[in-house]
């Protein structure tokens, strides 16, 4: 017994050593939480992307290891006497001491960097630049029976492991479960953008179905791609007008439709995003493929007179640049076109390498938006088909698609703005080529292909036009020689040219003796050198070839989309001196930031292959950005709060293993498919809680960071507006096609130059969902700006949040709402409820009005009914969408209370 207590006691002391030891050793300083703040606070702004005084940066490692302008490095691993760096912290000398003329730092900030240099000064890497590793949910946590023996379990799924977890570290416990109706109602707002129906609110009240049931038939329901459609236009800055001076409309619709069809049908992320960045670019590309490109044509396009249009080419292209890395990797690259981030490992070299993938597509900033896909229907694409299949029995694959290439986007052509060297000639409002009698111009470096034709898109409305063509120059070889003749508006007709097979400079010259000095002979917009179409000798070429020139011309719904650059006509990429476009640098080529995830040298280095590179599972962002941005849709916050950057400067993650939980969910185990991770965090238990807040709660959480409550915010502009024509009865289920204008304050369009006006829509097309709305970017949908919503001129990543008087203006007011009011008064009016007021109540929140409210609804109703009978002049105006045979006060004064329950913030608001 003594030796056995003799061992235990030694046993004891020993353990004692090692706890003592371990406590008093410091632990090893992480340079991304702990360093690269401070760095980012206190440092950068003077030794970083933008400036590097004294030669020293602190942005980069071996920029900060290597030696500055003093010949030696300020940082040396390992060695914090003879480190500068750290000897200036502490320097009592104002000029001497860093950082220099600000507040010194911290005593314990000077402690975390010595610590760090004499550990080696050791660079580590930003959480968010790691390749996520999907985590084991956590077992300890929260019970599943904590807040009652009735309630019903919170932890039901692995999210809420995640945060049972951290709601136990920060002492707080889970709400309970929501009650059923409102469930329903924050379900289907969410995942439909619409209050369910009165057949699903039902079957969910009687127990018909299950709350997984109920979640699979909402994801099912057309309505879903709408509603999320609207998220994902904002970030595809979707509009339909061109934006800057004169923001002319744009028919670009077909590109919403097809986001609402590929959200609806669950298309996987990754095709999501390569169609949409390189559909053209993949094999044989069918044309929901190269319409879905039309995400980098949503740029703005300027039509003012006078602009040079390669300036706002770059500018496009230097947005497509900053719109992918805000979009797919929550990245703020635009400050990297003048210098490296100051922030980030992000080069200067790096934004220009990243814009040689963007900077070859054929679109020019041109008027006509060039180049559009045509949409053929009925007689006219079955000539199509008739002409490939044509094009393929006389002649061969290549040229078969070289043929639908050009009925489809006439592609590729020269736009007349490449002409130079005028002589009686200009470029008319810099964008269409006039030349007039005895005119010259050049088009220079131009390759024909060999084209037996010349095609030239233009109109005039003068006869005898006699246009030559030289190569090289006014003494040159007569290529072709013809009249442009009179138009009846734009055509495109073809003449015959000699077939040339290298690069050329074609010399221009324009006679035309009938016509007074300076009066201009022709407009052209472009030329093009296509292909001939096969087997000339066979029977029906003629007939054929007529069916290939009238569908050229043929004026079709259309879209503009991205096509590549042929290799005789690709750009070279330049880094921008300072960002200035006029200031070019050494030539780049494609390639990625080395931070983040490796090139696969199998992948073309093009668009399609960028687009690779980011769904690559690899990718450290691409999965994170998107699971954090749908869990901001349905909590109101993402797990990493600032959307746009994922940065060191951003806010540390709230449940960073959750997040990675759910990125790695949604590559691995759904295929990157959205709709399975949308169930997920439905399903949750943290989702189901209870809105309802408390005084300890709003205290110690008040922005629901730790989620110990269910979500609660204000609805969007679209869903407040949907959800008052779904609630009244008028909202129209038609889906797609072009945008509507539903009504609005008069004189809201006065944008100059334009001459296009706002004409309200008939029928049901003035009742229909939100995300068909006519956006225009200068003068947006006035109720959806006080509710938030954006111009769309540039990528909205997420919506800044107000409160203002009027939003309440807009919901009182408001011509839509106040029809909307009206016609739930005549259902009010027309139901056989002893109560319509509780009737109308139950009805649009789906559950019983308290005694309290239905009391103040009812004086106010008494109130209205008084003043309407002795003022029929008021109850005549308040009346104005009903027929004069309705008009009666005691419509009149439930079209009040349906106007007031409308504006109540339990229906302005999602639970």
């Amino acid at each position: 017994m003594k030796k056995s207590g003799f061992l235990i006691g030694m046993a004891s002391i020993l353990l004692a050593g090692v706890i003592f030891y371990a406590l008093t050793q410091e632990t090893e300083i992480d340079f991304s939480t702990q360093v690269k703040p401070i760095l980012n606070q206190h440092c950068i702004s003077c030794h970083g992307g933008v400036k590097k005084n004294g030669g020293f940066s602190l942005l980069f490692e071996e920029e900060a290891l290597a030696a500055t302008e003093s010949g030696r490095p300020a940082i040396i691993p390992g060695d914090v006497h003879d480190s500068e760096f750290i000897s200036r912290l502490s320097e009592s000398d104002p000029e001497v001491r860093m950082p220099y003329k600000k507040a010194p730092l911290s005593e314990e900030e000077i402690k975390i960097l010595t610590q760090w240099v004499e550990e080696g000064a050791n660079w580590g890497q930003h959480w968010a630049y790691k390749t996520p590793a999907k985590p084991v949910a956590p077992e300890k946590g929260l019970q599943a029976g904590l807040l009652s023996e009735e309630a019903p379990p919170f932890i039901q799924n692995d999210i809420d492991r995640f945060i049972a977890e951290g709601l136990a570290r920060q002492e707080l416990s889970p709400s309970s479960e929501a009650g059923k109706n409102i469930l329903i109602r924050r379900l289907s707002l969410d995942l439909t953008g619409l209050p369910p129906d009165e057949a699903l609110v039902s079957r969910w009240k009687s127990g018909q179905m299950s709350y997984e049931e109920l979640v699979d038939e909402l994801l099912d329901n057309p309505a879903f791609g709408e509603k999320w459609a609207s998220w994902w236009l904002d970030l595809a800055r979707y509009a339909d007008t061109k934006g800057y001076e004169r923001d002319v409309s744009r028919q670009i619709w077909a590109y919403r439709d097809w986001v609402i069809k590929a959200l609806n049908a669950d298309m996987p992320f990754d095709q999501f995003t390569i169609e949409q960045l390189a559909g053209d670019l993949l094999p044989d590309p069918d044309l929901d493929q190269l319409t879905a490109t039309a995400f980098h044509r949503n740029t703005m396009n300027n039509d003012e007179g006078g602009t040079q249009d390669e300036e706002f080419r770059v500018t496009a292209v230097i947005d497509r640049v900053n719109t992918t890395f805000e979009v797919w990797q929550s990245t703020t690259m635009s400050c990297v076109q003048c210098h490296s981030h100051p922030y980030d490992p992000f080069r200067h070299e790096d934004y220009y390498q990243l814009m040689a993938f963007f900077n070859n597509s054929r679109d020019e900033d041109t008027h006509g938006e060039e180049p559009k896909l045509k949409f053929y229907t009925g007689e006219d694409s079955i000539r199509m088909e008739e002409i490939k299949s044509w094009a393929a029995q006389y002649g061969n694959e290549t040229l078969e698609n070289k043929m639908e290439a050009i009925l489809l986007y006439q592609e590729p052509k020269y736009h007349a703005h490449i002409a130079e060297d005028f002589e009686n000639g200009e470029l008319i409002d810099t964008k269409w080529l006039g030349l007039w009698d005895n005119g010259s111009c050049y088009l220079r470096d131009v390759y024909t292909g060999g084209s037996p034709y010349i095609y030239i898109n233009y109109w005039t409305g003068n006869e005898g036009n006699l246009l030559t063509i030289r190569k090289g120059g006014p003494e040159g070889e007569i290529l072709a020689q013809f009249t442009l003749g009179k138009t009846e508006g734009r055509v495109i007709r073809r003449f015959p040219i000699k077939e040339l097979h290298e690069k050329v400079d074609l010399y221009l010259h324009m006679e035309n003796k009938s016509l007074k000095p300076q009066q201009t002979t022709s407009t052209i917009n472009w030329f093009g050198f296509f292909p001939e179409l096969p087997g000339q000798d066979q029977p029906g070429h003629e007939e054929i070839d007529h069916d290939f020139l009238t569908l050229l011309n043929k004026n079709t719904p259309s879209v503009p989309i991205l096509v590549e650059n042929p290799d005789y006509m690709k750009r070279e990429t330049h880094v921008f001196e300072r960002g200035n476009w006029m200031l070019k640098g050494e030539a780049v080529k494609p390639d990625v930031p080395a931070v983040l995830n490796s090139w696969d040298p199998e992948w073309p280095e093009n668009r399609l292959g960028l687009a690779y590179w980011l769904t690559s599972k690899e990718n450290p962002l691409t999965a994170r950005t998107l699971a954090n941005r749908l869990w901001e849709q349905l909590f109101g916050r993402g797990i990493v709060s600032t959307l746009e950057d994922m940065g060191t400067q951003s806010d540390p993650p709230s449940h960073r293993q959750l997040l990675d939980w759910l990125a790695v969910r949604l590559m691995e185990d759904h295929n990157w498919r959205l709709k399975p991770l949308i169930k997920d965090m439905v399903l949750s238990g943290t989702y189901r809680q209870s809105s309802v807040s408390s005084a300890f709660l709003h205290e110690k959480d008040p922005e629901n960071k730790w989620y110990a409550r269910g979500p609660r915010f204000r609805l969007s502009a679209e869903q407040i507006r949907d959800q008052a024509l779904a609630a009244s009865g008028l909202l129209s289920r038609k889906m797609y096609g072009k945008p509507v204008m539903p009504p609005q304050p008069d004189n809201v369009w006065q944008t100059v130059y334009n001459g296009e006006s706002w004409e309200t829509s008939e029928g049901e097309d003035r009742y229909r969902r939100a995300v068909y709305t006519f956006l225009k970017r200068t003068s947006p949908y006035p109720s959806f700006i006080s509710f938030d919503a954006g111009s769309r001129e540039v990528c909205t990543i997420s919506r800044t949040v107000t409160n203002t008087p009027l939003q309440a203006l807009v919901t009182l007011n408001d011509p839509v709402y106040q029809e909307a009011a009206f016609h739930l008064a005549l259902s009010m009016y027309r139901s056989d409820a002893a109560d319509p007021i509780s009737w109308a109540y139950e009805r649009l929140l789906l559950q019983p009005i308290s005694p309290q409210k239905q009391e103040h609804l009812q004086s106010l109703y008494a109130f209205a009914l008084e003043d309407f009978s002795s003022n029929t002049e008021a109850m005549e105006e308040w009346l104005q969408f009903a027929e004069d045979e309705q008009k009666n006060p005691e419509l009149a004064a439930l079209a009040l209370i349906a106007n007031a329950l409308m504006n109540l913030d339990e229906f302005l608001t999602k639970s």
